[in-house]
C-alpha cells in the first residue's frame, strides 16, 4: 500500500503549539544575578545543580544536604556557596541572600522545603512529584500564585523534542477528540513486602539520620534500605513507581488534552503493602473531559511485568509492538503511540497512519527557569500546571491502598467520598517539623 511521504513541520518557539502558562518573575531584571540555593546536591540533585549553575547570570550561594559526602563533592565544584546540613539553618541565616530554590531531596521532603521557600517568596524548581501528600501539593500551587513566583517542576523531559512534538501534533487534532489515555512503564519500583528488617546498623558518620528523616516518623537506619537511592518504594518516604514515572508518563498527556483532576479513581491491582508500594498497579481514572477530549476521558496507569496495555486494542499490526514505558491515546480517527521518551507513532485498524509531524526543538528545562526567574520567559511546567498533575498522580497512589474500592475525589475541597481514604489527603508530621 503506497502511502504519502510524512511531512514534519518544525517550530522553535513552544508558544505556537503549548498553551500558555504563568511562570515568569514580574520583578526582576534579566541583567541581574540569580542566586540560587540547592536542597539535595546529590544523586538527581547533583545533576540538578550542575544544569542549573550553568544558566545565564546564576550563582550557586548555598548548598544543603544531609549526606556530607554529597555536600563535600558539590562544594568543591561551587567553593564559594555556604554549605549546610539543614535547610531551615540555611533559610535562617541566608534568607535575604537567595532569591530562588532548587529542591532535589526524597519525596516526602519536597513539600516542607519547598513550602518553606514560597513562604519567604522565593521561586522554586522543584523535583518530580511537587510533594509526598495532597495537602501539600495544593498548599504550593497556592503559595506560588500569591506571591507570583516562578516555579518549575523537575519533568526535564517536558523539554525534550519527541514530548514537544508529541504534544503540539495532538493538540493539531491529528487523532481527533481522545476518549481512551493508557499509560505503563514496564517495571516497578516496589519496597520489600515484609517491610523493614528486624536488624538494625550504625548511622554513618557522614549522615545526619534525624535530617533525612525530616518529617517523618523516627525509626532505625539500616544500610542501603533507604538512603540512597532506595526509598522510593516506601511510603513514608517516596510515592512508589506511579510517583516516580508516572510524573514523566502523565506529563505529555496533561499538556495535550488539557485535563485536571480526576473525578474517580479505582486499584484493580494488588493493594499496597504495610509499609511499602506493591509491584503490577492497575489503575484506572476517570477525567471530566475538555476541548481535546470526548466528554468524560477513561486513564488508566499500570506498571510491572504483571499487567500490560493491549497492542491490539491500540491498533498496532502484528509486526509492531508497544514501547517499554509510554502511553497511547485512543482518538475519534486513529491511535496516538507516545514512547517514553522518543517520537510518536500512530496507527489505526492494524495499519501505520501518516500524520503531518508539527516537529518542535528542544529546550533547556533548567534554563527556562532560571532564565524566568529573571524575568526571561516562561517556565512550562510551573505549579499552577505540575500541581494539578501531581495531585492525579497521589490520588492514585491513595487508591492503591484501597484495592477495587472506587474512591470519588472532590478537587475543590480536597476530599475522597470515603472517610479512611481521607486519612492520606495530608500527613502525620514529626514533633518539630510541622508544616
Amino acid at each position: 500500500m503506497n502511502r504519502p511521504t510524512r511531512r514534519t513541520f518544525v517550530f522553535t518557539s513552544a508558544a505556537i503549539a503549548l498553551p500558555s502558562v504563568r511562570g515568569r518573575a514580574a520583578s526582576f531584571s534579566p541583567n541581574e544575578q540569580l542566586n540560587v540555593a540547592c536542597v539535595g546536591v546529590g544523586g538527581m540533585g547533583g545533576a540538578d545543580l550542575n544544569q542549573v549553575s550553568s544558566g545565564k547570570n546564576v550563582r550557586i550561594v548555598a548548598l544543603c544536604d544531609v549526606d556530607a559526602n554529597n555536600l563535600g563533592n558539590a562544594a568543591k565544584k561551587h567553593a564559594k556557596a555556604r554549605t549546610f546540613a539543614d535547610y531551615r539553618k540555611m533559610f535562617d541565616e541566608m534568607g535575604k541572600d537567595i532569591d530562588a530554590v532548587v529542591v532535589s531531596t526524597p519525596d516526602h521532603m519536597h513539600g516542607p522545603v519547598a513550602i518553606a521557600a514560597l513562604e519567604r517568596k522565593l521561586h522554586v524548581y522543584c523535583q518530580k512529584p511537587i510533594a509526598h501528600n495532597l495537602l501539600e501539593c495544593r498548599r504550593m500551587a497556592e503559595l506560588a500564585e500569591k506571591h507570583e513566583l516562578v516555579t518549575q517542576m523537575g519533568t526535564q523531559i517536558h523539554a525534550h523534542a519527541a514530548y514537544r512534538t508529541a504534544v503540539a501534533t495532538l493538540r493539531s487534532g491529528a487523532i481527533g477528540k481522545v476518549r481512551e489515555a493508557h499509560l505503563w512503564v514496564s517495571r516497578s519500583w516496589a519496597g520489600p513486602k515484609d517491610g523493614r528488617p528486624d536488624h538494625t546498623d550504625e548511622v554513618p558518620k557522614h549522615l545526619d539520620w534525624d535530617l533525612w528523616l525530616g518529617v517523618a516518623a523516627e525509626r532505625p537506619y539500616v544500610n542501603r534500605i533507604y538512603h540512597p537511592g532506595q526509598w522510593r518504594g516506601w511510603k513514608d518516604f517516596g510515592c512508589g513507581t506511579l510517583g516516580d514515572m508516572g510524573c514523566h508518563i502523565f506529563d505529555p498527556v496533561f499538556t495535550a488534552l488539557g485535563i485536571g483532576a480526576p473525578k474517580k479513581v479505582v486499584s484493580r491491582g494488588p493493594q499496597h503493602f504495610e509499609e511499602t508500594f506493591a509491584p503490577d498497579s492497575d489503575i484506572l481514572y476517570e477525567f471530566p473531559g475538555s476541548e481535546q477530549t470526548t466528554d468524560t476521558l477513561t486513564f488508566r496507569w499500570t506498571d510491572g511485568r504483571k499487567t500490560k496495555p493491549s497492542a491490539k486494542h491500540a491498533q498496532l499490526p502484528d509486526s509492531d509492538k508497544l514501547p517499554g514505558a509510554g502511553s497511547y491515546l485512543v482518538g475519534e480517527t486513529g491511535v496516538m503511540v507516545i514512547p517514553h521518551w522518543a517520537m510518536p507513532r500512530f496507527y489505526k485498524d492494524g495499519e501505520k497512519l501518516d500524520v503531518e509531524l508539527h516537529e518542535m526543538a528542544s529546550i533547556n528545562h533548567y534554563h527556562e527557569w532560571t532564565d524566568a526567574c529573571r524575568g526571561e520567559g516562561r517556565t512550562t511546567t510551573p505549579f499552577s500546571y505540575s500541581g494539578p498533575l501531581t495531585e492525579a498522580v497521589l490520588v492514585g497512589t491513595v487508591a492503591g491502598r484501597f484495592k477495587d474500592r472506587e474512591l470519588a475525589w472532590d478537587s475543590a475541597k480536597l476530599e475522597f467520598d470515603i472517610r479512611d481514604a481521607n486519612e492520606y489527603v495530608t500527613r502525620n508530621y514529626r514533633e518539630g517539623w510541622s508544616v
